[in-house]
């Protein structure tokens, strides 16, 4: 296999290759716990948490794929379900568009009781 200079990285596998080996004990990686990963953040002063709620300007948005999936829904359902029209739900999820303010504040509200909101928006018998 030939080396390309890409601007100025050198890539030596094609496109669909395997990953070569690193030796990585993936076992081991997946067997951490999130306490021990904070840990480890902390312990390095390089690497020190950013204090995301304290930090002006950064805007906390919930992850809207992991919070479908964690439901267990389809977009469409999903979608249905909290009346947000499918497109713009895709636009989120494929990170083309991010939620405006109340879109924001509403996902939060879903991602905290789901069932509650599912409830309130079904339509009158």
């Amino acid at each position: 296999m030939e080396m390309k200079q890409i601007g100025i990285i050198s890539v030596d596998r094609e496109p669909g290759d395997p990953y070569r080996d690193t030796g990585t004990d993936w076992a081991a990686v997946d067997a951490i716990t999130d306490e021990e990963i904070r840990a480890a953040a902390l312990s390095d002063p390089d690497s020190v948490p950013v204090p995301v709620y304290d930090t002006p300007g950064l805007i906390r948005l919930v992850n809207v794929k992991k919070l479908r999936e964690r439901l267990g829904l389809t977009q469409e359902v999903f979608a249905a379900t909290y009346r947000i029209p499918v497109g713009t739900l895709r636009d989120w999820e494929q990170c083309r568009k991010n939620p405006d303010a109340p879109a924001r504040a509403y996902l939060m509200v879903i991602a905290r009781n789901p069932e509650a909101v599912a409830e309130w928006l079904k339509p009158a018998a």
